[in-house]
């Protein structure tokens, strides 16, 4: 089910739960959610959706992939880039790091570690940020 964008920066600003196998419907949303605004939107995480949860959706170049309690645990090359959110008016000076390793369950509950680079580690980043409560 697509649902409304959440704006209100008190709810986006709390860090969100774990995730549990009670959540699993929450990726559903996401990607729909993610389908319909596709043409401004990369990355979601579900409290965009109103759901405190630390569960995340980015756009691995063309495939949807679905994060379930993501953690960074190395990040590298760090650089200064500006970003906009779905969430928020405007854009927003931030670091970010050019290349991270994210461990994290998958839509199974099983657990994986796997590294990004490039935009999509970007992506993750930002999300990661929504996860704990960080706005840009």
């Amino acid at each position: 089910m697509v649902r409304p964008i959440v704006k209100d920066p008190v709810f986006l600003s709390q860090k969100s739960a774990p995730a549990t196998a009670l959540d699993l419907p929450v990726a559903c949303d996401l990607r729909d959610t993610l389908a319909a605004h596709r043409e401004g939107c990369v990355g979601m995480a579900a409290n965009m959706i109103g759901v405190a949860k630390r569960i995340i959706i980015f756009d691995d170049n063309g495939t949807s992939v679905v994060m379930f309690n993501p953690e960074i645990i190395s990040r590298s090359a760090p650089f200064e880039t500006e970003e906009g959110c779905l969430s928020l008016p405007g854009t927003r000076k931030t670091t970010r790091y050019r290349s991270i390793r994210v461990e994290y369950q998958d839509e199974q509950l099983r657990k994986q570690r796997r590294s990004y680079a490039g935009f999509p580690a970007q992506i993750i980043q930002h999300e990661i940020d929504h996860c704990n409560g960080i706005l840009i």
